[in-house]
């Protein structure tokens, strides 16, 4: 099965994953232009208005960088949207999309029909993230296009699969869109990655540490700093397994060495009055793949780095 024309001739087969209260129009333009799919959950947008403006930035800026650029067009954009029941503010946040007829959409935390019917209907591609299987395969019977295989040490909400499992398992049965997330910050990661039989690299961690990205000088600073070694896998925060900065729980007063479980009836992702967002805002998601970030650096910097590393890489086994 080929690639949907809107993923398909990508100058790096990378997309940047979502992070929330992080992305922003600024870090999406950015990985756009630079040559990589640049994402955003919806949610980032507060109040619930500001999403239009947003989608208006964006496209229109992606449009004129085409018009100034046509021998080196912007990679496409694509809007993350958490399908669970907590999220009061979907309806709302589909019908911009479908105004701006957003070319992605990426969901979460549940599989649907109707929202996978809504943005085909406007010629967008659906990308599902899932963290096993069984979820792989309801996504795609439900009207999914596409994959995001969230394998272990991804940031944020993560799995535990094996990445070399959780994609063989994927590809025996799935040959359309796929990406891998899970500790991915370097060219040859994104290369091991298509080896593996995924068609993407889905990388967020290392795009916290760049210039554009709207997180904390401090948060920044601990990707620069840290190792998979201070990296923390907890459902405590948002009722949800995910992978958090030690340094961010030790700064909350809480021993990240011995956290308790959360009840998962309670979670919550953002989407309302009351919600958990300071999970996100101080309590840090990161994923085990920052040992390879040394520094902070533009957007463009970051995807140039990965360009050269997944040429050097690519020449080196053709040399083998």
């Amino acid at each position: 099965m080929s690639l949907p024309p809107v993923l398909q001739n990508l100058p790096l087969p990378i997309i940047g994953s979502p992070l929330f209260i992080i992305s922003n129009p600024k870090l999406v333009i950015e990985q756009c232009k630079a040559g990589v799919v640049g994402s955003m959950p919806a949610l980032n947008a507060r109040p619930a208005a500001q999403v239009d403006e947003w989608l208006h930035e964006i496209t229109e800026t992606l449009a004129a960088w085409d018009r100034a650029h046509p021998d080196k067009p912007a990679a496409p954009f694509a809007i993350n949207q958490i399908v669970h029941k907590t999220n009061d503010r979907l309806e709302h946040d589909m019908q911009v999309c479908a105004k701006y007829k957003v070319p992605i959409v990426i969901t979460s935390l549940g599989a649907r029909t109707d929202i996978n019917d809504a943005v085909h209907g406007w010629g967008g591609v659906v990308l599902h993230d899932i963290i096993n299987n069984m979820f792989a395969k309801k996504a795609i019977e439900k009207g999914a296009d596409g994959l995001i295989a969230v394998a272990a040490g991804a940031g944020g909400h993560a799995g535990v699969k094996s990445p070399f499992a959780l994609i063989q398992e994927i590809r025996e049965w799935f040959d359309g869109p796929l990406a891998l997330s899970g500790s991915i910050a370097t060219g040859d990661a994104v290369l091991a990655a298509q080896a593996m039989g995924a068609d993407f690299a889905y990388i967020g961690s290392a795009f916290i540490a760049t210039e554009e990205a709207r997180a904390s000088e401090a948060y920044k600073q601990a990707i620069v700093e840290g190792s998979s070694d201070d990296i923390v896998y907890s459902s405590l925060f948002t009722g949800v397994h995910g992978n958090y900065l030690k340094p961010s729980i030790r700064a909350a007063g809480l021993d990240p060495d011995n956290l308790p479980e959360s009840d998962p009836s309670k979670m919550s992702f953002g989407g309302g009055e009351g919600s958990k967002s300071k999970a996100w805002k101080d309590i840090w998601g990161c994923g085990q793949g920052i040992g390879a970030v040394d520094k902070v650096v533009p957007t463009r910097d970051l995807v140039a780095r990965l360009a050269r590393e997944y040429e050097d890489a690519r020449q080196r086994l053709l040399a083998a």
